[in-house]
């Protein structure tokens, strides 16, 4: 069968879209382009806000079309919240939640026509599909290394989705590493819903003891945490993680707010000035550490003072980049309830705000860096000529080089802000 795949939403899902890709070529199926025409169609979906939820809808029946007689496979976190509304869409042949993503092979080659879908309270162990070998990017690749979380955030809908915490083992994702970095890849990404609560289940006391392991590992390649959560960690915790010198002086540490009254209803169990206790940490390691993080705008209640709070931190925490997201009520979750909801052209007015914040607050970064020589994984070869990757502390650097450049570690000097990034000077030897 020619298998077409789908993606939407976070790094988890990427990783479980390639694990899923890999099972049905090892049984011998073809895996064609998203837009080709296939004889069955997997979407993996998100369900983080609305807009996901309508961008899965709309993939759905556009596949559709390319080919009428395929059998349309609806999996991930949408499928899982609300299997009866997927299912009602007419297109749609099989619906599958997050913990059943490893049957999804056995149910297409079976056509199977039905909703199928456990219940997150059933969903107790981690459930391996297997090992990785590759992914589409030849020189960064993400590992999957836990799934779930039981923080209950008041706006978030993923605990529901994907259940409690259940930490994949430490051997399975060193093998799993150990094979992608003497397959050529140079960054290993480590990822999951809430990557600060791996282990927890399996009596570890943190996700260190598993950077330690794949610190160990023989090659010239570096490891990057694609987020942790200030609801677990703390400004202990995160210096326990600076000796690692495989491990980028970059995190992704959300916020969501600046103030703590918006904090205290969103039951994120930190307050701002403890955030700026880790800023603090990391930055006193490295002065150009690359922090980026998430703000919600419009999240019930918010005031205009609490709004300038989080405008605020911005400055203060001096970010490399913000993601700012306008509040998105999540049917099921205790602020979708909650009295005073803002206004959609207040939010909106909010976020351009913020967007506007935080770019300045990207350049004042970029200008910080400018003369700094940084280590540098280069990707990609853009139109115009230059080489473009990434810094170790998560800057996009574009530079002079030839394609056998790619997929290799240069040290580079930072010059000037270009783009959505910095343009830099490769240094000889």
């Amino acid at each position: 069968m020619r298998i077409a795949f789908h993606t939407l939403g976070c790094k988890v899902n990427q990783y479980e879209t390639e694990a899923m890709k890999e099972q049905f070529a090892a049984a011998g199926h073809q895996i064609v382009g998203e837009e080709d025409f296939a004889d069955a169609y997997v979407i993996n979906t998100c369900t983080v806000t609305n807009l996901a939820d309508r961008k899965s809808r709309q993939y759905i029946r556009r596949m559709k079309k390319v080919n009428p007689k395929a059998l349309v496979a609806v999996t991930g976190c949408y499928a899982q919240v609300s299997p009866q509304e997927v299912q009602a869409i007419a297109e749609v042949d099989i619906v599958a939640g997050t913990g059943e993503k490893q049957n999804l092979l056995s149910y297409i080659e079976a056509g199977v026509s039905s909703c199928h879908v456990l219940a997150y309270e059933e969903l107790t162990e981690y459930q391996s599909t297997g090992i990785i070998t590759s992914m589409e990017s030849r020189t960064r690749v993400y590992i999957k290394i836990q799934e779930g979380c039981n923080r209950f955030c008041s706006y978030c809908i993923i605990p529901y989705a994907r259940g409690k915490v259940r930490s994949r083992t430490l051997e399975e994702i060193v093998e799993e590493a150990k094979g992608l970095i003497e397959k050529g890849f140079k960054e290993i990404i480590l990822t999951g819903i809430n990557t600060a609560l791996y282990g927890e289940d399996l009596g570890y006391d943190g996700i260190e003891p598993l950077i330690a392991r794949l610190s160990a590992l023989a090659g010239d390649f570096r490891i990057r945490l694609s987020s942790l959560e200030p609801t677990v960690i703390n400004k202990d915790y995160v210096k326990g993680l600076l000796g690692y010198e495989k491990l980028c002086p970059h995190l992704h540490l959300s916020i969501q707010s600046g103030a703590d009254s918006v904090l205290s209803r969103m039951n994120r169990h930190y307050s701002r000035e403890e955030y700026l206790d880790i800023v603090k940490v990391l930055q006193g390691f490295d002065p150009l550490y690359g922090i980026t993080t998430d703000i919600i705008v419009g999240f019930p209640g918010e005031t205009e003072d609490e709004f300038a709070d989080s405008l605020r931190i911005v400055d203060q925490a001096g970010f490399l980049k913000v993601h700012v997201f306008k509040y998105s009520p999540r049917k099921g979750t205790k602020a979708a309830d909650m009295t005073e909801q803002v206004g959609g052209t207040v939010k909106n007015a909010r976020s351009q705000r913020l967007i506007e914040k935080a770019d300045a607050a990207s350049q004042q970064f970029f200008e910080k860096c400018t003369g700094a020589v940084r280590r540098v994984l280069f990707e990609e070869l853009t139109e115009d000529g230059l080489l473009t990757g990434y810094s170790d502390n998560y800057v996009k650097v574009y530079a002079m080089g030839t394609p056998e450049m790619l997929n290799q570690f240069y040290w580079v000097k930072l010059l000037e802000p270009y783009q959505d990034g910095m343009k830099g000077e490769i240094e000889n030897g």
